[in-house]
């Protein structure tokens, strides 16, 4: 048979590779752009599995089945334990809701398709993906799903199309024009999925069958080739972020800078190839696969344990530690595996990657249907846990396209023939409270009403698509029919000046200034209001918290650390809603009928902190809307509406 000959320039690049995602996964300063060390993988692969099979296939050896065995053999033994390692620790340490969606994830992988899950959930640079252990698993469904379709694909070529190295160009090149696409109209698909990942794998593929480069090249040209293709994969490390629109056009660099590394290195060799030859790099190349494995699990699970983050001295110690169960892999399962020490036959190899596969999905599928298990948590910890959810009906208050002009408007308390109650209206913030307004109602008598949208604040002028001036144009009619009430204004505000604090600007106005746009915008709704003759009311927005509650304080509870005082310092409070506090005491300061309700004194009593939870309950279902828990510790806020002042009229104007 004829074997491909080894090149110990490929295992340091594979290393050039692992390195680069892994000082990227940990945060190390100067690896922003180390997602590109997959793409590398993908050229990598294309290259040696193409070469692989058209030298078998010369020699009249090849076998589908053979080359599938191999491939298992390489993939699954490693995989199966590291799956089932994340299973049993995820046991002792996610709450129910993650450790079912861990369960999720093995199931997809199982199958090899667990890049087609997370291409459905959040994007790769999200900030829910540092809690997916699994999350690293759809780059080896790529290459799974790679290595199934392209024997079928050669042999197919090879018989039907005479020119079947221009056909495989064409599958390159259209792989690439859905890359492109996709990069602008669908992000999490471009990134995830093998239709706009093929021609990285292909583009290995590629640079195996071209006959052009057998060719003899002088040492000045490999040199001079070698050097830009590191310099291209450099760059792209280096320089590229979170924010760069990939893969797409901008992945062409690192692919091609890989292509100009391996036919480089072929032949005489360069400078590159000897230094990726050295003994360092090659050790490091062969536990690539190891190492890739289990550093991401213990990224993850480390940043649960940790909670309140992890400092650079404690990421180096995880990265030597992931290393350490990268080599023992290595060592101890890929190694016996693609030796054949351990189920030599290729009938019994596949039929233990079957059972292996099999038995992994089941395990993961069990953890769907009972939930993430979660009797295994202690009762404080599932409470903390289950307040990631809203259970009082806080969507069924939410406006959408299809909701009736009746249901408008929520009531909650007893109907009376006096004046119409206060109405609370606003965006999902004001439909957070709710509880908060059922609990003020009970104890008070006094009957309320709200109107809330999602994602609409309530300012004329502010909205950002038709459904939100629907929505405000509705309640500005109903307030119209009986005008002299109380208006309670309601909403995330900084959300629409600033964006979310991880770079989410999809609500965000429009425009450079924000602040102009809001302050103008705001003072006219409230003038506009006065004049009609209700009392306004600005509910200054309630504190956002650092990381999502209910998922701290279960997280804390289930590590049996205490959970009283936990959340966000009120000095960044204050600093992140210094402009919004600042307007609404101008508003305030100019008519006494404009009052505000202030929920800084009622979260940050303490002066120090804004706190995520009380009596043992979680105030929050998430970062920054309140939760079901909440409605007792804010409903004192509304004590004010039950103000004797009167409602005066026009008002003063602003």
């Amino acid at each position: 048979m004829n074997h491909l000959a080894y090149r110990r320039d490929i295992d340091g690049l594979r290393a050039v590779a692992v390195i680069a995602v892994v000082l990227f996964h940990f945060g190390i300063p100067g690896f922003a752009g180390g997602f590109v060390g997959v793409d590398v993988f993908f050229v990598i692969s294309g290259y040696l599995i193409t070469s692989i099979i058209c030298r078998e296939r010369a020699s009249g050896h090849f076998s589908f089945v053979a080359f599938w065995v191999r491939r298992a053999r390489r993939i699954l033994p490693a995989l199966v334990v590291m799956v089932v390692a994340c299973l049993v620790v995820g046991w002792f340490l996610l709450v129910p809701r993650d450790y079912e969606e861990l369960g999720r994830s093995a199931r997809y992988q199982a199958m090899f398709i667990s890049n087609v899950l997370f291409a459905r959930q959040d994007g790769y640079f999200d900030t829910d993906s540092e809690l997916k252990p699994l999350l690293h698993t759809w780059s080896l469904a790529v290459e799974e799903q790679f290595y199934i379709l392209l024997p079928l694909l050669l042999a197919l070529l090879g018989r039907y199309v005479k020119a079947w190295r221009r056909g495989l160009l064409g599958i390159a090149l259209v792989s690439l024009a859905v890359s492109l696409w996709q990069v602008q109209h669908a992000s999490a698909q471009a990134f995830f999925l093998l239709p706009a990942r093929a021609w990285e794998l292909l583009a290995g593929s590629l640079l195996a069958v071209a006959p052009v480069f057998d060719r003899a090249v002088s040492s000045v040209v490999r040199h001079a080739v070698a050097t830009a293709g590191i310099a291209a994969v450099a760059v792209a490390i280096a320089c590229y972020d979170w924010q760069t629109a990939f893969p797409g056009m901008a992945a062409l660099l690192p692919v091609l800078g890989t292509v100009a590394i391996i036919w480089s290195g072929s032949g005489q060799g360069t400078w590159l190839s000897r230094m990726l030859g050295t003994r360092p790099m090659v050790a490091v190349g062969l536990i690539s696969y190891s190492w890739y494995l289990w550093h991401w699990p213990v990224h993850v699970f480390a940043e649960y344990a940790a909670v309140d983050g992890i400092a650079m001295h404690e990421n180096l110690a995880l990265m030597l530690c992931s290393l350490l169960l990268g080599y023992l892999s290595w060592r101890w399962v890929e190694t016996p595996m693609r030796g054949r020490r351990w189920l030599a036959q290729p009938r019994q190899a596949l039929l233990g990657a079957l059972l292996a596969m099999v038995l992994v999905g089941l395990a993961g599928q069990s953890l769907r249907w009972s939930e993430g298990v979660p009797w295994r948590l202690s009762t404080q910890a599932l409470g903390y846990a289950n307040a990631s959810q809203w259970h009082a009906g806080q969507r069924d208050c939410m406006f959408e396209a299809a909701t009736a002009p009746e249901r408008l408007i929520c009531h909650f308390g007893p109907r009376g023939d006096e004046a119409l109650p206060p109405l609370v209206w606003g965006d999902s913030h004001a439909a957070a409270l709710i509880p908060a307004l059922r609990v003020h109602s009970e104890h008070t008598g006094q009957a309320l009403d709200l109107a809330s949208s999602a994602g609409c604040i309530p300012v004329a002028g502010l909205e950002r698509n038709a459904l939100c001036r629907q929505f405000n144009a509705q309640v500005r009619r109903v307030i119209a029919q009986a005008p002299r009430r109380d208006v309670v204004l309601v909403a995330r505000w900084t959300l629409y000046l600033y964006g979310d604090e991880h770079g989410d600007l999809t609500y965000r106005l429009p425009g450079p200034d924000t602040s102009a746009q809001m302050a103008d915008a705001l003072k006219r709704e409230v003038q506009a209001l006065r004049q009609g003759g209700s009392r306004v009311w600005l509910l200054d927005e309630v504190p956002l918290q650092s990381a999502n509650a209910p998922y701290r304080l279960s997280r804390l509870a289930m590590l049996e650390r205490p959970t009283q005082g936990v959340g966000r310092s009120l000095s960044e409070h204050r600093q992140r809603q210094a402009f919004m506090h600042a307007l609404f005491a101008e508003l305030a300061a100019g008519d006494p009928q404009v009052r505000i309700l202030d929920t800084t004194r009622l979260f940050c009593a303490d002066g120090i902190t804004c706190v995520a939870e009380a009596a043992g309950h979680s105030l929050y279902m998430d970062d920054n809307h309140l939760g079901d828990d909440a409605a007792r510790f804010v409903a004192p806020l509304f004590a004010p509406l039950l103000s004797p002042a009167k409602v005066t009229g026009q008002g003063n104007s602003h």
